[in-house]
């Protein structure tokens, strides 16, 4: 897992509500291994239409948004499915972050699994950074893990919650196998000390 410390992007506006994790990767990926670019699948069916081809209106099909790592969605995102291949798709499509009101609660423990920061805000907070992605395209999004703050503009900052294991393993770049492991000294220390 990568380093999660802070991070400075341009948003990715969804404003639907409800995405399921069937729209963010169609379950006809999921036989794939992990080694494959699920980035390549994400949003399949959404970004393309019926035959293949980019569809222009669709966000993530963009330039103005290209080279953004913060996903801002509305309420309920990754609902659906347990398949963590979503999130995978997320990532390895260049994300670091998601912000929205609500999200599923597979996917939401999915996403600190796998290296993605799954960020809740208020609806009032994420309806004020849409509005200021809507006014500039353009706008700068700054997330602080160690301080647990997002900010944007000078007029935007909200604060958000994580669980200590969670940001630790963050900070660290550990996921929880690496954080295990980086125990061992302790654990050895603990068998040696049973064994006598």
């Amino acid at each position: 897992m990568e380093k999660f410390k802070t991070l400075q992007s341009l948003m990715l506006p969804l404003e639907k509500v409800n995405i399921d994790t069937d729209q963010i990767l169609p379950a006809r990926y999921l036989q794939k291994t992990r080694a494959n670019n699920f980035g390549n699948y994400l949003f399949q069916d959404v970004r393309n239409d019926g035959n293949g081809l980019l569809r222009p209106e669709f966000v993530l099909n963009q330039a103005k948004y290209v080279g953004a790592q913060i996903m801002l969605a509305n309420e309920n995102f990754g609902c659906g499915s347990s398949r963590e291949h979503a999130v995978w798709a997320i990532y390895d499509g260049g994300f670091r972050a998601v912000i929205a009101p609500s999200f599923g609660d597979i996917f939401f423990n999915n996403a600190l699994k796998n290296g993605l920061l799954p960020i809740r805000l208020s609806t009032s907070d994420v309806l004020h950074l849409f509005n200021l992605t809507q006014q500039n395209s353009e706008t700068i999004v700054v997330i602080d893990l160690a301080e647990q703050t997002v900010v944007a503009s000078s007029d935007f900052s909200a604060t958000f919650e994580i669980d200590k294991f969670s940001k630790q393993c963050f900070l660290e770049g550990l996921d929880e196998l690496g954080y295990t492991l980086s125990l061992l000294p302790q654990i050895e220390a603990f068998e040696r000390k049973q064994l006598s």
